[in-house]
């Protein structure tokens, strides 16, 4: 029971991480554009405007990902309650993959939104 415990809670760190820093970059973007902290990209950290954008882009989808996240994780980690260890930790290291898979793959609508919104240079294309 100890090792599922251990489990559920490592499989819940990364829906909170997408909850916590999606709720951030909605709040609050970084100020300065910087290479240490936030969605850093090429086209990203063109100037104030694209880092903005894609701060507010990516904490909207980060917050709908780990709202989803959080209790489909949930949902997996007790269809393995009792099991053995083995096979609560196959299918813990799974559900991480899989959430760590989405979390890159959230660089993809956000790059395409910015390429949509912003021309190469960084200026905003009038829609």
């Amino acid at each position: 029971m100890g090792f599922w415990v251990f489990m559920l809670v490592m499989v819940l760190l990364i829906p909170c991480t997408f909850i916590g820093f999606g709720f951030l970059f909605l709040k609050k973007i970084p100020r300065n554009i910087n290479g240490a902290f936030g969605y850093r990209t090429r086209r990203s950290m063109q100037n104030k405007e694209t880092w903005a954008f894609a701060h507010r882009y990516i904490g909207k989808l980060w917050m709908i990902c780990g709202i989803i996240l959080l209790p489909a994780s949930c949902v997996c980690m007790l269809l393995v309650l009792g099991k053995s260890d083995e096979l609560v930790g196959t299918i813990g290291a799974v559900v991480e993959m899989l959430e760590i898979g989405l979390m890159l793959i959230s660089i993809i609508p956000t790059e395409q939104a910015l390429k949509k919104n912003f021309d190469e240079y960084g200026r905003a294309r009038s829609l």
